[in-house]
């Protein structure tokens, strides 16, 4: 029989199969085929899905992304816009500041230059009034003259002794000159009491010529309303240069010195008033002082009678009129033998005390507590085989010297105390 060639494969001989086998192999090979087509339509599935997730986590991080860049730009642009006002804010402050300074540097020069002014002003209204006064002075002492001048040429006129009639106008000269030198003294800054006196001088003998010879003359009103003139022209310029000297040494009104004499009394016043009190607090002092002084040397004698009584003695001995510190110190050694503040039974109680002080400390073993000092031990550790050579120390303890915790003890352990810490929490 000859062979087919679907009958051989590779040079073997198929095995014989029937018809229902052949269709049973077909069919799983076409179910496997299916499941391989299935296999991949679900992975190209997967793999769309996948992308598709991929590309919506992608765009999702960009939009936050984006987001998140719109939101720092956002605290940028308002951190700007603040630090802009905070700045601008200073600039503005910075400028009202400026424009203050300025503005009061301006009001101080204006009040400067009108206190300046006023200043001046006042100088100058002084200089006109002392000026308009200089004036008139000068004007009223030649109308004085030439009131009083008159009746001294009378008492002078004798015929064929005409040239006696210059003799009036020397007196009124000699005042008119010596009061020149006074105003020249006293701008110079010199003495200036002689010129005064010679103006004075020349003035009253002047009046005195003027009333003896108007009274043998004339009437009374002639002669002393020409007396008056001589007296009034001198007398007057003599007062604008009392002014000045007054003036230039500073000195004081009768209004101020009178105000100086009123506050001299009222300080003189409080000062009585703050001595008085003074002396009161002093002598309160002194009354307070005495009283304990004299409380202290009672309680001395009373609670250390045989040392005040040697202190009575040394302050007598040593010329004290009272028993000092330094006499009761020296008293209390040589009674007590020590400083005040000690003595024997003091020493003596105190030593007693520090004895049973260190009695108590160093009490004999079984007559004080001892507390126990046993060594740590839990129950999985286990008890050393044989008792330690080293005395009295106990052995040393190694790493390692103990086994570890069983995996289901440290649980149960750590179970315990979350349980623990939760009642804990629990009843707070």
């Amino acid at each position: 029989m000859s062979v087919t060639p679907i009958e051989k494969v590779n040079g073997h001989q198929l095995p014989q199969t029937s018809h229902a086998e052949s269709w049973a192999r077909a069919g799983i090979a076409e179910a496997e085929a299916e499941k391989i087509r299935a296999l991949t339509a679900a992975e190209i599935e997967e793999r769309r899905i996948k992308a598709e997730a991929e590309a919506d986590a992608v765009r999702i991080k960009a939009t936050e992304e984006a987001e998140r860049q719109r939101l720092a730009n956002e605290r940028a642009a308002l951190r700007f816009e603040r630090e802009k006002a905070t700045e601008l804010a200073k600039i503005a402050e910075a400028n009202r500041k400026r424009e203050a300074e300025e503005r009061a540097a301006a009001e101080e020069r204006e009040q400067a230059e009108a206190t300046k002014q006023a200043e001046a002003d006042t100088v100058q209204a002084v200089e006109t009034a002392s000026g308009r006064w200089r004036n008139t002075a000068k004007g009223f002492y030649a109308l004085c003259a030439t009131v009083a001048l008159p009746v001294q040429m009378a008492a002078f006129y004798k015929p064929g002794s005409e040239y006696l009639l210059v003799a009036p106008v020397f007196i009124e000269v000699i005042a008119l000159v010596a009061l020149v030198g006074a105003a020249a003294a006293v701008t110079a800054g010199r003495p200036h009491w002689h010129y005064r006196l010679v103006a004075w001088g020349g003035a009253l003998t002047a009046a005195t010529i003027n009333i003896v010879h108007g009274l043998d003359a004339f009437d009374a009103a002639t002669a002393f309303g020409t007396a008056l003139a001589s007296i009034a022209g001198p007398g007057m310029w003599d007062l604008h240069e009392h002014g000045r000297i007054a003036r230039r040494d500073g000195a004081l009104t009768w209004r101020q010195r009178r105000a100086e004499k009123k506050a001299a009394r009222t300080e003189a016043a409080e000062r009585a008033v703050a001595e008085a009190k003074e002396a009161a607090a002093k002598e309160e002092a002194r009354k307070v002082a005495e009283e304990q002084a004299q409380e202290l040397a009672r309680q001395r004698a009373e609670y250390f009678p045989k040392v005040w009584q040697h202190a009575v003695k040394l302050a007598a001995a040593t010329g004290e009129t009272a028993v000092t510190e330094a006499v009761w110190k020296r008293a209390h050694n040589d009674i007590e033998g020590t400083d005040p503040a000690e003595s024997v039974d003091i020493i003596r109680g105190r030593n007693i005390a520090a004895r049973r002080v260190i009695a108590a400390r160093s009490e004999a073993p079984g007559e004080k507590p001892v507390k126990a000092t046993n060594a740590q031990r839990v129950n999985q550790v286990k008890a050393p085989s044989r008792r330690s050579s080293y005395r009295p120390m106990p052995p040393r303890r190694k790493r390692g010297d103990t086994p570890a915790f069983h995996p289901v003890a440290r649980a149960l352990a750590a179970d315990a105390k979350r349980q623990s810490n939760a009642a804990s929490e629990e009843q707070s």
